[in-house]
């Protein structure tokens, strides 16, 4: 009997993990949203509620584009994004909390204790909070976690949550003490708080995170165990160094906020920007190389090749379904093109040896891989599989 019962005790059913998730979720989203409309106020609260929505849209409509070769499931974005913005941020905001006033018990300093935690003690609890959402897909949903580019979006998604969650804090706080000080809207902390926290550096936290994103990327792409652990610690160190230096700008001057966005913020995202349009045009260019094979086994025609490895291509595909048979079939088309994505970059997985999931096994067993699970037709000469 305990035989029986080990194998289900150790791996829950996948339903049985979406609600523990969501119930979580929920749980630590009215946690968060009630704690940040006692410290602003419910004017504050719905203010920064207003202005902190404003660039989530544009951060995940571009981590989306990042992952559109092949897009990874939106219930899947949609969880890192929740978790981010309620279930991390709900860590961060009371973990933070406790570890500033217990340093500050300790020193008997307050302001000392507020510099030490926005720069020791911040940098770590976030982005710990928020790597554990890449955690979570990297080990449950290892299938969708294919390489680098899904590290990037999975990290930016989760990101741009917990950055909402924070600006809401922020804002709200700022107009509170507008209101309180009577200030004009030009001249109020309202204005310098969004000009700086969403004007200019909206992308602060995806850019830390996203360095966690490139770690656990690179992990499941290799097949040496000392990387799959090290390489996601490596990222997350960097994360934490670049927060935490971004946090003790101010204490390099009055321009030291000035200094440290011209000088390290704007290059660190232009290279980003670089890597993750490099990333893209690399994926695109591998499943047109893997489609190519099946193209010559005659499971593809050859229009059809350069047709899914072009986005441009595929959008007016989708479109001209949509067109002509309405919205069913331009859903029809875009699932033919993501599986047909997921296919290609498989095989070219498979073909250089990395690991998918859990183990690379050969066709005979009729799968393409143990951890995904794809299936590959079993007595079809044609396959043009790993050899």
């Amino acid at each position: 009997m305990f035989r029986a019962l080990r194998p289900v005790l150790a791996r829950p059913s996948a339903t049985v993990r979406t609600c523990v998730l969501l119930v979580l979720l929920a749980a630590t989203g009215i946690a968060i949203l009630e704690l940040v409309r006692e410290q602003t106020g419910t004017p504050g609260f719905f203010v920064g509620l207003g202005l902190a929505l404003l660039p989530v849209a544009p951060l995940m409509a571009a981590f989306r584009w990042l992952g559109r070769a092949a897009p990874a499931p939106w219930p899947q974005l949609l969880f890192c994004f929740g978790w981010g913005a309620c279930t991390a941020a709900l860590i961060a905001i009371l973990a933070n909390n406790f570890a500033t006033e217990w340093i500050a018990a300790a020193t008997a300093d307050p302001s000392g204790a507020d510099h030490l935690g926005s720069i020791a003690i911040a940098p770590v609890v976030e982005e710990c909070a928020k790597a554990a959402a890449l955690l979570l897909v990297f080990v449950f949903r290892r299938r969708h976690f294919t390489g680098p580019a899904d590290g990037f979006v999975v990290a930016g998604f989760a990101a741009t949550g917990f950055a909402f969650t924070e600006n809401i804090l922020y804002l709200g706080n700022a107009f509170v003490q507008d209101l309180a000080d009577g200030t004009g809207v030009l001249d109020s902390v309202t204005a310098a708080t969004f000009f700086v926290r969403i004007v200019l550096s909206p992308f602060a936290h995806p850019l830390f995170t996203v360095l966690t994103g490139l770690g656990f990327g690179a992990a499941a792409v290799s097949a040496r165990r000392a990387r799959r652990v090290g390489l996601p610690l490596a990222g997350l160190a960097l994360a934490m160094g670049m927060h935490a230096l971004w946090n003790g700008s101010s204490q390099f001057g009055d321009d030291g906020f000035y200094v440290m966005y011209v000088c390290v913020m704007v290059p660190m995202f232009g290279l980003l920007v670089w890597l993750a349009v490099r990333i893209r045009h690399r994926r695109l260019r591998a499943m047109a190389g893997e489609l190519a094979l099946y193209a010559a086994a005659g499971w593809l025609t050859p229009a059809e090749v350069p047709a899914l490895a072009s986005m441009p291509a595929r959008s007016l595909a989708r479109a001209l379904a949509r067109r002509s048979g309405g919205r069913a079939a331009g859903r029809a088309v875009a699932r033919y093109e993501a599986d047909a994505a997921a296919l290609a970059l498989l095989r070219n997985r498979a073909r250089r040896g990395e690991r998918c999931g859990r183990r690379i096994s050969r066709v005979g067993n009729g799968s393409c891989c143990t951890g995904c699970g794809s299936a590959a037709p079993r007595r079809d000469p044609r396959w043009p599989g790993p050899r």
